[in-house]
């Protein structure tokens, strides 16, 4: 090549020359990491990467002191502390599915308070009273009359007290007096006498001669049987007996061992009522008794 051909060659390279800060670019080589298309934007997400869920509208604040927004980094919903009327704070979740923030405890929802029982009108209060008073058999105290008709124990002094000032002014044989901390049903003292004689009139009557006859076999051969009284009387003495049983006189002690039937004996008040310590105390037969007493056994077996 000759001298004028080689400066030709470096005058057309000088030309051809273009500073660095004006040169284009040239595009990056691919690699295997660039191996996948970008995805266009006519095209749709991979059906491997699930769609992110709509966050949900915020609820209104339950009370004006909130505090902002807690951003939960590990989960996708959004929570509100809101702050709670005992004094610790509740996490809620914002719209369904929500997640607490970790550490917070959940609002509890109040218990619904029973329904309060109907107020008794002073007729309707002052009968339930009285029917209770009727039945009790010792002095009740104001507080379970209140839980029983489910009122204000404040209504039921002053209602007993009503209650038993009307008892007197009506003159009734009967009055409500407090005893025992307690209210209860008494008879008054000035009719204590016809109580008593009512009371005591049926232990009061004499025995017939066939309750004796029994009450004396029952005493002299005791434990002994129905069926061996009647033998002995040589009559049927069920009614009998159980005219003794009924004034605490005679009761059953067990049943024999061969047939089963009850055994009857005399009671404590056998003995309180003749004066005796024990049935050992009991006046020999013998002399009581007829000559011909084996005769009269012998044929009565």
């Amino acid at each position: 090549m000759s001298d004028e051909e080689r400066r030709d060659s470096l005058a057309d390279q000088a030309a051809a020359w273009i500073p660095p800060w004006e040169r284009p670019t040239p595009p990056r080589p691919r690699t295997e990491t660039d191996a996948t298309p970008e995805p266009s934007a006519e095209l749709e997400p991979p059906a491997t990467a699930p769609a992110e869920p709509e966050p949900a509208p915020a609820p209104a604040p339950r009370m004006p002191a909130a505090e902002p927004a807690i951003l939960d980094t590990h989960h996708s919903h959004r929570t509100e502390t809101v702050q709670d009327p005992v004094g610790e704070s509740a996490a809620e979740p914002e719209g369904e599915g929500g997640v607490g923030v970790p550490g917070k405890r959940g609002r509890r929802r109040p218990t619904p308070e029973p329904e309060p029982a109907p107020v008794l009108d002073d007729t309707e209060l002052r009968g339930a009273l009285e029917a209770i008073l009727l039945v009790v058999d010792q002095p009740v105290s104001e507080l379970t009359l209140a839980q029983v008709v489910e009122q204000s124990p404040e209504r039921i002094g002053p209602m007993l007290d009503e209650i038993a000032a009307g008892y007197t002014a009506a003159g009734h044989g009967f009055e409500l007096r407090r005893a025992a901390g307690g209210w209860r049903l008494y008879t008054r003292p000035e009719y204590a006498t016809y109580v008593e004689r009512f009371v005591l009139e049926g232990q009061s009557v004499r025995l017939t001669q066939a309750a004796l006859e029994t009450l004396a076999v029952i005493a002299y051969k005791q434990p002994v049987t129905r069926s061996r009284i009647s033998a002995i009387r040589g009559v049927n003495c069920d009614g009998v007996i159980r005219t003794l049983v009924s004034r605490g006189l005679v009761e059953e002690c067990g049943t024999e061992a061969d047939s089963g039937a009850f055994l009857y004996r005399t009671t404590t008040m056998f003995l309180e009522k003749l004066g005796l310590n024990s049935v050992d105390d009991l006046p020999p037969l013998a002399p009581f008794l007829p000559d011909d007493v084996e005769e009269l056994a012998d044929a009565t077996r």
